[in-house]
This record gives C-alpha cells, sequence and structure tokens, in this order.
C-alpha cells in the first residue's frame, strides 16, 4: 500500500513538483531540511498517488507531515480524505493510531469540520513557524527596531564585508560551525549532533540543494554564516545562521544583510522554529514576527 524509504538526491525532482502544486510555507517542506535533518527521527518518505508524504517517528509512533503535492479545494479535500482513510488503516494495521502534524489552522479547519468528534487536535507552539515582513528585516525601519539598529551600527564600528557564501567558505564555515558547537558543549544533545550532520550537507551541497548562503566578516575575521532559500511563491527561508554572539551586532546584520541579498521582491522570510527553546524564542520574538505560521497536531480516534 505504502513503500516507505529514505530519502535521496534522486527524489529531489518529484518532491520539488509536489510542493510547487502546494506552495506550503512551512520550513519542513523544504527538500534540503527533509534531506539534512531525516537522521533526527530515522524519517522516511513515499510518494503515493499525487501525495509526497514524510513520516518520523518518536519511540516506535509515526508522525506523518501534512502531505504536500495536491491543492486545498473541494477536489483536493476529497484526496486528503481518502489518504488519511488508507493512512488510518495502515497504521491500524501496526497497532498504532494515525497521527498527523504540520497541520497548519487553515487545513485544520476543514478537517475539524469534516471529522469533528474523530479527532483530538493540539496546538503545537514549538513547531510553530516565525514568520517575518521580507521588507521588515531588510529595512529594520521603526521604533521596534531601534535596538538592532543600535547593534549594527556598533558592528559597522571596525571594518565589515559580507560575501556571497562558495566553495572558497566553505571549508572555514564547517570549521566555524565545529567551534560553535564545541564551545556550547553539545556532544550529548543529539539534535546538536545532527545539526552539524545537516550543516556539512548543507555547505558541501549548496548548488545541488538550491541554496544561498552569505559569510560575514569584521576585521577580516569570519563573524558568522548563514544559508537559506526560497520555499515557496512568496517566501525564503533561513535554515542556519551562526555568528559569534560577543561580536556586537554580528547576528543583527547577518540577518538583515542576507535578507536584502536574497529577499528583496518576496513577501516574508521564515526563520523556522523555536524548538521551545527559551532563548531562542526570546531572539526571535525580538525580530517582531509579522505572524506565527501555527502547527498542529491531529490524532485520529
Amino acid at each position: 500500500m505504502f513503500d516507505f524509504r529514505k530519502i535521496s538526491f534522486e527524489d529531489k525532482e518529484w518532491i520539488t513538483k509536489c510542493l510547487a502544486v502546494s506552495d506550503f510555507r512551512g520550513a519542513e517542506y523544504c527538500f534540503a531540511n527533509n534531506m539534512a535533518w531525516q537522521r533526527l527521527n530515522d524519517t522516511v518518505i513515499t510518494h503515493h498517488g499525487d501525495f509526497y508524504i514524510s513520516c518520523s517517528f518518536e519511540d516506535g509512533q509515526p508522525y506523518f507531515t501534512f502531505p504536500a503535492g495536491v491543492k486545498i479545494d473541494v477536489e483536493g479535500k476529497e484526496k486528503y480524505i481518502r489518504l488519511f482513510d488508507e493512512l488510518k488503516e495502515y497504521v491500524s494495521a501496526q497497532g498504532k493510531p494515525l497521527i498527523v502534524s504540520s497541520v497548519t489552522d487553515d487545513n485544520l479547519s476543514w478537517i475539524k469540520e469534516y471529522y469533528g468528534d474523530k479527532i483530538i487536535c493540539e496546538y503545537d507552539r514549538d513547531s510553530s513557524d516565525y514568520i517575518y515582513n521580507a521588507s521588515d528585516l531588510i529595512e529594520l525601519k521603526g521604533k521596534k527596531y531601534h535596538g538592532k539598529r543600535n547593534h549594527i551600527k556598533r558592528f559597522m564600528d571596525e571594518p565589515w564585508e559580507y560575501r556571497e557564501l562558495t566553495d572558497k567558505e566553505i571549508d572555514s564555515c564547517i570549521e566555524f560551525s565545529a567551534e560553535f558547537y564545541n564551545k556550547n558543549d553539545n556532544a550529548d544533545d543529539l539534535s546538536a549532533v545532527v545539526e552539524q550532520y545537516a550543516i556539512d550537507l548543507f555547505l558541501t551541497n549548496m548548488d545541488r540543494l538550491g541554496l544561498k548562503g552569505a559569510v560575514l566578516y569584521r576585521n577580516d575575521k569570519m563573524t558568522g554564516f548563514t544559508v537559506g532559500e526560497q520555499i515557496n511563491s512568496d517566501t525564503f527561508v533561513v535554515h542556519i545562521e551562526k555568528a559569534l554572539a560577543d561580536v556586537q551586532g554580528a547576528y543583527p546584520m547577518l540577518c538583515s544583510q542576507f535578507a536584502s541579498h536574497n529577499a528583496k521582491g518576496l513577501s516574508f522570510i521564515n526563520r523556522e522554529e523555536d524548538l521551545g527553546i527559551e532563548g531562542l524564542r526570546k531572539s526571535k520574538l525580538s525580530y517582531n514576527p509579522a505572524f506565527l505560521l501555527n502547527k498542529n497536531v491531529i490524532t485520529f480516534r
């Protein structure tokens, strides 16, 4: 019924086509992210009919990311309902309930209308993406960005340079990331370990994955690097952003410069989720998101 397997570079073409149909804004739909983070939760994928389906596991329980590949219209909703019936049958044979994650509020609305009390819904705040107006991060105008502008001014007190990330910088970025990892003593944190794998995969496959990157220098010393891509018709997503926290203004400078060079003409920038990490949440909120792309988890009774 379903032929799940590990994702590979050979899947990029058909997955990209599925994602283009759905035009989802969530960072979990990026092919690059799916490739890079598959080790964290033993993620597997399949191409089933029109759908791209991704499934990860937690304590043996499968979690299906809300599938992509179909427009959310009357016909599309009927296809989703048939797919959910098939998935329910598939997991029930394993003695498991059907759980679907990354369900946005818009999709939750019609699913609740159809299934009623046959589903249990839970808001997943820690996985909700921070979506910013692209113009806000490019221009940093107004009182709400006064602090960011001041930090950037301090950064610009010394000679600095923004460079597009090319093959020449890859080794330096990998070394920078490794030092960042070691400094934060993350050896026992599986997600931090997998992040290093993800960063290496991003950096060594930039063209293959369709990624954009940048490196920031101050006094000829690397102070940060970042990697992202255009995720859908109106949104650029930032996958990785690493900078020296003890260099005032390094983070906001890198953020704004990267936005300026890559998100002009787009409406939004997705800076991904905070994973429930307090410091990360505070940082993401400090850039004044336009809205949160809420994610919900649905369990079918």
